[in-house]
């Protein structure tokens, strides 16, 4: 039995087959690191400070299909990271002459921090594309259901009615604040260069006498951003990929939670365009995009939490606070470009039930429209006797099995008010449809 590779996401559905998860996979971190190697080497080869032909060695040897991934894992416990094995690997690729020039001046942190912004720079990508797609297929279902009227929910029961179109514009709302998020921190991402202890001592015995200059071309050599200073120890760009990743997950997440109600066989307002089967139910189509957007939700605070708590690395280069960053920010990235990926195909096919949305506003026999009923009735009848007789037919709505509107009716002192208007929930949504326009102002 061939041995199975253990980056294939197997027990992760959420983002197995992803196009975060090739960005993510460990081919991918490999590349980046080689890219980070190679890309320092040209650094100083523009500045002077390297042999072009150096530069081009080293770039032609980083090329992660000429190396053992799987070796390199294994001898990164020598070291505590991958980095140290794979310069021994590089510079022997780059050959006698050039060798010499790969990671010269540079610590392992160095690069495996620039890799990972790398990899994030690239995965955020590939989640803002699935943003896009998101916000774009919401903008359209809250356009064409802006006057569809449905049961507004609070504490899990009916309140006063709402629109469809507004909750749509709602989520949209949700993901246009995620994608804004992820595209500050994506333009934001820093390359790392400090040496040993953040000082870039090392750099300027090979001769560089502006090491600014050299951290400035390093940086446009990868199209990441210059940092103010070396950030070892100084966690920033990962505290804010945390925080960026666990609000998209948690955006996404409260749109798959509103479709897991809202899908529910007692509900059956909308539905999934496609549904997962049963192994054991042949009847069942189960919500599974919405459900693995759930799962990413409430695993990402989590990880979120663990970048948090590295933040507070002791000395210029902490023993375990950044080997603790490793896997759950790849984790965190591959959960949220699953879950963009899901919600991309899940509001794309939604399917909604404005018939069954109009049916359920019935279902408290015309309650869930005493609100208005307060307001309009206590200029008639003054507000005590408003309460009192609305608190009375309430009981008997439910006893009698006949509706607000047609117990109303039967009371003489409102024979002169419109009650059909007055007691229609489609007709008290509010500022519904206004409110979805203005959402749907914003780009």
């Amino acid at each position: 039995m061939n041995s199975p590779d253990p980056d294939t996401g197997l027990l992760a559905p959420g983002w197995a087959g992803s196009p975060a998860a090739a960005a993510t996979s460990d081919g991918a971190h490999l590349q980046a690191l080689l890219d980070a190697e190679a890309a320092l080497t040209r650094a100083q080869a523009r500045l002077g400070l390297a042999p072009r032909q150096a530069a081009d060695a080293v770039t032609e040897a980083a090329d992660a299909a000429r190396f053992d991934v799987r070796s390199l894992a294994d001898r990164a416990r020598g070291g505590g990271n991958p980095v140290i094995p794979l310069v021994a690997d590089l510079t022997s690729a780059a050959g006698e002459e050039h060798g010499p020039y790969v990671h010269r001046g540079a610590t392992s942190q160095d690069i495996l921090d620039t890799a990972a912004m790398l990899v994030a720079s690239r995965t955020l990508h590939l989640v803002l594309a699935d943003l896009d797609r998101v916000q774009q297929a919401l903008a359209r279902l809250a356009a064409e259901h802006r006057d569809t009227a449905m049961p507004g929910r609070t504490l899990t029961q009916h309140a006063v009615p709402t629109t469809f179109g507004l909750k749509a514009a709602g989520w949209r709302s949700l993901a246009l604040d995620a994608r804004d998020r992820v595209t500050a921190v994506r333009d934001s991402l820093p390359v790392q260069l400090g040496g040993a202890a953040g000082t870039l001592a090392a750099f300027t015995v090979y001769g560089a006498e502006d090491t600014r200059a050299l951290t400035e071309a390093f940086a446009a050599e990868l199209g990441l951003r210059e940092p103010a200073l070396p950030w070892h120890t100084l966690r920033t760009p990962v505290a804010d990929l945390a925080g960026c990743l666990a609000f998209t997950a948690g955006a996404l997440g409260k749109i798959a939670a509103d479709v897991l109600v809202l899908g529910r066989t007692e509900i059956a307002e909308v539905a999934e365009g496609g549904g997962g089967g049963s192994s054991a139910m042949p009847h069942k189509a189960n919500p599974v995009r919405s459900t693995l957007i759930a799962a990413a939700a409430r695993r990402a605070p989590q990880l979120a939490a663990t970048l948090y708590g590295s933040l507070a690395a002791e000395d210029e280069r902490p023993a375990g606070a950044w080997h603790a960053e490793w896997e759950p920010l790849r984790d965190l990235l591959r959960l949220v470009g699953g879950a963009a990926r899901d919600a991309a195909e899940l509001v794309e096919g939604l399917r909604v039930h404005p018939d069954t949305m109009r049916d359920h506003l019935d279902l408290t026999h015309g309650l869930i429209v005493s609100e208005r009923l307060s307001a309009e009735l206590a200029p008639v009848l003054g507000r005590a006797r408003a309460k009192a007789l609305l608190t009375e037919l309430a009981g008997r709505t439910w006893t009698e099995g006949v509706s607000l509107g047609e117990l109303l009716s039967r009371e003489p002192e409102l024979k002169n008010i419109d009650l059909e208007e007055i007691t229609d929930p489609a007709r008290y949504t509010g500022s519904a449809g206004a409110l979805t326009d203005r959402a749907l102002e914003r780009r």
